[in-house]
């Protein structure tokens, strides 16, 4: 976050409507079989790259954690499922080829279990986050989705569940609306 402007006071996440999640990432579980992890290890800034450069593959956001020295993982925010599935099964993308040379690995009997992969995916229905940030620059939910001031959606958890954007309105409720 170095070079990003704080945002004085409290704010929250602008995200509206339902939020797709995808945590993914590695454990290095021989740190002497370097010739097993790194390229694995590399992939991942690759593909980010790969994504940066369209933003319409989908993936609004990403934060890039360790969990310890052998466990690197990292939180991606994406603009719906359906952009997750496209981009993981396009074959003109690096995730397809990585995934492939995995696969023949497997297959060939040649993984050692040197490293370790994982990933959990989720559609977070809206009315099932929330966020809050103090004296923070765009971060997570906020810097995918964009931040608002906290008053927009309530000061309180249980206000910012509650909060329900105008799309998510079933058709009498906009026609209500509409009229009044």
């Amino acid at each position: 976050m170095p070079g990003q402007s704080v945002i004085a006071g409290r704010t929250t996440a602008a995200a509206e409507g339902d939020v797709t999640v995808l945590l993914i990432g590695m454990r290095i579980n021989h740190f002497w079989a370097v010739h097993h992890w790194l390229p694995v290890l590399l992939a991942m800034p690759r593909m980010l790259r790969e994504l940066g450069k369209n933003p319409d593959r989908g993936l609004l956001g990403h934060v890039l954690l360790t969990a310890s020295p052998r466990t690197y993982y990292v939180v991606q925010y994406w603009e719906s499922r359906e952009k997750l599935y496209r981009y993981a099964h396009s074959p003109d993308m690096f995730h397809h080829r990585a995934w492939s040379i995995i696969n023949r690995k497997e297959r060939a009997g040649k993984v050692r279990q040197h490293v370790g992969l994982w990933h959990e995916a989720y559609v977070v229905p809206e009315g099932s986050y929330e966020s809050i940030y103090a004296d923070m620059p765009a971060f997570g939910l906020a810097a995918a989705h964009g931040q608002v001031p906290i008053e927009k959606r309530g000061k309180r958890a249980r206000d910012r569940f509650a909060y329900r954007s105008r799309q998510k309105e079933t058709e009498p409720e906009k026609a209500a609306s509409q009229e009044a």
